[in-house]
């Protein structure tokens, strides 16, 4: 690509209205520009990245034996009614009409037209094992996108679905593609982590998240170095460290604390610890009034709460829900409230600790298990620091982790829905057995930019890069140096080295700046030497550049 005549552009400044590195450096560096909150252009350069991504993401899934189809984005409502998870998505789904005011979708994930596709070929036993994928635009509509392609309302994700007569069948499936993928981003060179997660609106029987290792990932990753157990945090099992009482159980007793409406108000004006306190989080269920009792130092899990009383989404209560029910907030507690109440495991391996009492001013000090009634209890909390590896039950790590590709054992719960079945061997009919595999093509390209970076701009792993070297002319109005420039330009090119020729009539300044932004991984000048069959080659990593003859230059590149 020679740039003087091509759609090439940077910024100065740093991008407005992105919150995260590879965001920022992404639209600065003109890979990707943003047309309303969280929909993107993928402009030249940004294709090239996500074409070569999809690459490496194709070649392993044709290795491992899957087909590549494409399905339609935009979906009859009834598949997914038919499957149940139109409920499911909630507000995430978008939802339209046709001119005949037929309902359709545009397609969050693609598991129940694969199921669809899969029943024209699915007679007896004997059609499967097999694996289709695709490459395909879903759609979402995030209540909050940020963090440039992290969390988009549009994008295009991997998605490919096998198709087993048995368990047996689903763990080798699943086997080949889990190896695929960690052959896919091993080649790409991303620094991740694997681990369990919630199979959330997906269902199924497991599901396991590869998490590339970024401070502002959105997920916390829990780990022990000792045993090698990891999971998200939204199913990570808490095993606390066992406390030791030494006091003896006491009565209950109401104290006033005026003007504590925080736990951690309640346990200044107390003077007691955190950790013997229990809090209330007054939620809304699905439309029902739930209350939450939590120990104080704790933070409510929404994944594990929702999984334990079967709800699919989980919001604050408001003023109107809260009044159906004797609950006074900053002031609640779980003796005497009418209404459903669920306590975490905890609480009840809890001795001596304060609580609310439904009436303002007071709170309970010394409740007891004893002294409470309850509906349904769990482990309903977040992991904290401190806690212990429910494996080996050694301390646990946490880091944040950017979710950039996800497989799924799906069962047979949309073979079930979308009455998916075979002939066995005996010719009795059968449910077949699922699974769902998923990469974001967009998260990745962004978490390769959070981990391969500096104060300059991107530094592009080279079988990422969307050229592989850029050369610049140092001055445009020189004969020699754009003589050299552009042979050296034709001779890369014809041995399949792809790069880029700045040819602009610009400052060295400037197109010094520019390839640097840009994050290409070799860098060629052609200045004042070059007359002297003499260039500067640098690696985009490297401190300083060496001086190197034309004919070094291409075998280095070679």
């Amino acid at each position: 690509m020679k740039l003087k005549n091509a759609y090439f552009y940077t910024l100065r400044e740093d991008a407005r209205d992105e919150d995260s590195v590879s965001g920022n450096l992404l639209v600065k560096a003109g890979y990707i520009k943003k047309t309303s909150a969280g929909v993107y252009m993928m402009l030249p350069l940004g294709l090239r990245v996500q074409n070569k991504i999809e690459e490496i993401i194709r070649k392993y899934m044709n290795e491992a034996g899957a087909q590549e189809v494409k399905m339609p984005a935009l979906i009859a409502a009834e598949y997914y009614e038919e499957s149940g998870r139109m409920k499911g998505f909630g507000p995430s789904i978008f939802k339209l009409k046709d001119r005949n005011n037929k309902d359709m979708v545009l397609g969050p994930t693609h598991e129940e037209l694969f199921a669809y596709a899969a029943k024209s070929h699915i007679k007896s036993y004997k059609n499967m094992p097999f694996n289709l994928y695709q490459f395909q635009t879903k759609y979402r509509d995030e209540p909050r996108a940020r963090f440039g392609l992290v969390r988009v309302k549009e994008f295009v994700m991997k998605d490919a679905y096998s198709f087993d007569a048995d368990e047996k069948g689903l763990d080798e499936s699943y086997r080949k593609m889990f190896e695929a993928y960690k052959k896919s981003f091993d080649e790409m060179g991303i620094n991740y982590r694997i681990v369990k997660a919630d199979t959330g609106v997906m269902g199924g029987l497991l599901s396991e998240e590869f998490q590339a290792i970024a401070p502002l990932g959105e997920d916390t990753l829990v780990y022990c170095d000792e045993c090698g157990y990891s999971s998200n945090l939204e199913v990570g099992k808490v095993v606390r460290t066992a406390k030791t009482y030494t006091e003896d159980i006491k009565e209950k007793q109401l104290v006033e604390t005026p003007h504590c409406e925080s736990i951690e108000d309640v346990a200044k004006y107390l003077k007691i610890d955190m950790a013997d306190t229990v809090k209330a989080l007054l939620m809304n269920v699905d439309g029902e009034f739930v209350v939450f009792f939590i120990n104080g130092e704790r933070e409510l899990n929404e994944s594990k709460v929702l999984k334990l009383l079967g709800g699919s989404e989980l919001n604050f209560a408001d003023d109107e829900l809260i009044a159906s029910s004797n609950a006074v907030p900053g002031y609640c507690g779980p003796i005497d409230l009418n209404c459903k109440v669920v306590i975490d495991e905890e609480v009840l391996e809890m001795r001596n600790f304060c609580c609310g009492s439904n009436s303002k001013g007071y709170h309970y000090i010394n409740v007891n298990p004893s002294d409470i009634k309850y509906d349904i209890v769990g482990d309903i909390t977040n992991t904290k620091q401190g806690d212990l590896c429910p494996v080996c039950g050694k301390p646990l790590n946490f880091t944040k982790g950017i979710e950039i590709g996800n497989t799924f054992k799906l069962g047979t719960k949309y073979s079930k829905a979308m009455d998916l079945q075979y002939a066995d061997e005996e010719n009795k009919l059968q449910d077949v057995w699922m699974g769902s595999y998923g990469i974001g093509l967009g998260r990745t390209m962004a978490a390769i930019v959070e981990q391969c970076h500096d104060d300059k701009g991107i530094i592009w792993p080279e079988n990422i890069a969307p050229y592989k070297a850029i050369i610049l002319i140092m001055s445009s109005k020189d004969v020699t140096q754009c003589t050299i420039a552009n042979d050296l330009y034709r001779k890369l090119n014809e041995l399949g080295i792809e790069c880029i020729l700045d040819d602009r009539d610009e400052r060295p300044g400037v197109k010094f700046n520019d390839s640097e932004l840009i994050g290409i991984p070799y860098r060629i000048t052609v200045g004042k030497k070059a007359g002297e069959g003499i260039l500067e080659f640098k690696k985009r990593d490297a401190q300083q550049p060496e001086e190197l003859s034309i004919e070094e230059v291409i075998e280095r590149l070679k």
